[in-house]
């Protein structure tokens, strides 16, 4: 990296087991990209809340050259109530934009035809996440779900989208729509965090 590594805790006491293991994970990250610029890593847990109830968010941030790709893992069902564990998860996400970034960068990439597509990764009451088969993160809105179908979505439900890369909300990549397809229309598959 040609800047160091910076590391944040928020709404918590930092944690020298938790910065070594951010530290060990993201000194493996250049094996998925020859040119990593930065890299900025914060774990937090929202709003004062105590960890076992909440959860904890992590952010990485990594710089390439000409792109800045971002992983925020929130908080939800799932192992996110572990900190160790929602590091791995961030990390393991950001490891395949990476890898994506790279193989772009060489050629590598299969474009394949037709919109997007990815996985329900995560569900609220008004807007859901998408992980979308090269590992990004996609955040969405009820509004954006074809046919009004958004309260018919189910974790890990395969739809394709449409994406722009800054949303009105300022939350980078959003998809402008989502529609839900069968299985069997699925392009890939998105590994499962368990």
């Amino acid at each position: 990296m040609d800047t160091p590594l910076e590391i944040a805790f928020h709404n918590m006491d930092s944690s020298n087991g938790l910065e070594a293991k951010i530290r060990e994970r993201a000194d493996k990250l250049e094996r998925f990209h020859s040119h990593i610029t930065s890299c900025h890593v914060v774990v937090e847990v929202p709003n004062r809340s105590q960890a076992g109830a909440k959860g904890y968010h992590v952010r990485i941030e990594c710089r390439v050259p000409g792109k800045e790709l971002v992983v925020s893992q929130d908080p939800g069902k799932g192992d996110k109530h572990d900190p160790y564990l929602a590091v791995r998860d961030a990390f393991y996400a950001m490891e395949r934009q990476l890898e994506h970034a790279a193989q772009k960068v060489q050629g590598d990439v299969k474009m394949h035809e037709g919109p997007p597509q990815g996985r329900v990764r995560q569900l609220f009451t008004e807007y859901g996440f998408i992980e979308t088969l090269d590992g990004r993160d996609i955040w969405f809105h009820k509004a954006s779900v074809a046919e009004d179908g958004f309260a018919k979505l189910e974790e890990n439900t395969p739809v394709e989208l449409s994406i722009v890369d800054d949303g009105p909300n300022g939350m980078g990549p959003q998809a402008t729509s989502v529609r839900p397809i069968g299985r069997m229309q699925l392009q890939g598959d998105v590994p499962s965090h368990a």
